[in-house]
C-alpha cells in the first residue's frame, strides 16, 4: 500500500481499472455520487482494488482539471463510508487534440495514478498520423502514451500505425466488455502482432452501459493463443507499472 501524489491510498496487489468515468457530474460518466458508489460496488465485486478516474478532457466536456484532486478525494471518502475496499486515483482520458494543447502541469494532473502515463483518446474515425504526433509531443514533455480503445478505430491500416506507436514507446488498452461480449476475433491480428497490453472497463455508470468489470475480459483474452502465457503481465504487472509511473516493457515484441 502507498499513497499517490494526490493523497489517495493505492493498493497495487489487486486489479487496476485504468479507464473509468467514475467521478460524478463532470462528464458523461457517473450521474451523481450514488452512481459513483454503485460503480465502486461493481469494482469491489470484481476484485478491482484501484480505479483510475479518467474523465473526458476534450472540447465537448468542460472538466475543471484543477478540481480533479478534490473530486477524487470526495469519492474516496464516500467509498470509505460505504465500506468499499476499492480506491480511486486521479487521471484523465485526454483527446489526441487536447493532449497537444495542454501544459505540462495540466498533463501531470491527468497522468494515471500520478505517474507519467497519459490515457489518450484517438480522434473519431480511423487512426491517423495525428495520433503519432500527439504521442511524440507527449514523449518530448516526459510523458508516455496509453492508447484508449483502438477496437473502435480498426481498419486495414490501424495495426501498422499501432505498431509504430508501440515501437516508439506507447501501450495499447482494449475495453474489457468488448472482449467479454465475444469479439476476440476482431483483435486477433493485434494480439498476434503484440499490440495488446492492458484492459480497462471504460465504464460510465453502474446502471447502464459497460460495467466496472475486468475479469471476463481477461478470461476471453486468455483464450487468445498469442497472449495466453502473458495474461499475468497484462492483468497485473503492466497496470501496476503504469500507475507507479515506471517504465513498462512488454514480455513480447510488437511487429
Amino acid at each position: 500500500m502507498r499513497r499517490d501524489p494526490h493523497g489517495a491510498r493505492v493498493d497495487l496487489s489487486g486489479l487496476i481499472d485504468l479507464h473509468c468515468h467514475v467521478l460524478p457530474g463532470v462528464d458523461d460518466g457517473a450521474a451523481d455520487m450514488a452512481d459513483s458508489v454503485a460503480m465502486g460496488r461493481q469494482a469491489d465485486a470484481d476484485g478491482i482494488a484501484m480505479i483510475c478516474a479518467t474523465p473526458h478532457i476534450r472540447h465537448d466536456h468542460s472538466v475543471p482539471i484543477d478540481e480533479l484532486a478534490h473530486r477524487v478525494q470526495a469519492v474516496n471518502r464516500e467509498y470509505e463510508r460505504a465500506g468499499l475496499r476499492v480506491r480511486v486515483v486521479q487521471g484523465g482520458e485526454v483527446s489526441e487534440e487536447d493532449a497537444r494543447m495542454l501544459a505540462a502541469d495540466e498533463l501531470e494532473q491527468l497522468a494515471l495514478g500520478g505517474g507519467r502515463w497519459i490515457l489518450v483518446e484517438p480522434a473519431p474515425g480511423p487512426l491517423s498520423e495525428s495520433l503519432e504526433e500527439t504521442a511524440s509531443q507527449l514523449t518530448a514533455l516526459g510523458f508516455r502514451t496509453l492508447i484508449a480503445h483502438p477496437e473502435r478505430h480498426l481498419d486495414s491500416q490501424a495495426p501498422d500505425l499501432l505498431a509504430r506507436l508501440v515501437q516508439a514507446g506507447a501501450l495499447v488498452q482494449l475495453t474489457a466488455q468488448y472482449l467479454a461480449e465475444g469479439h476476440p476475433a476482431a483483435v486477433s491480428e493485434l494480439a498476434e502482432r503484440g499490440l495488446v497490453h492492458v484492459l480497462g472497463s471504460d465504464a460510465h455508470s453502474a446502471s447502464i452501459g459497460r460495467p466496472v468489470r475486468l475479469t471476463q475480459g481477461y478470461e476471453r483474452l486468455a483464450a487468445v493463443d498469442a497472449l495466453a502465457r502473458h495474461i499475468d503481465w497484462i492483468k497485473r504487472r503492466a497496470p501496476q507499472a503504469i500507475v507507479s509511473g515506471g517504465a513498462v516493457k512488454a514480455p513480447y515484441r510488437s511487429r
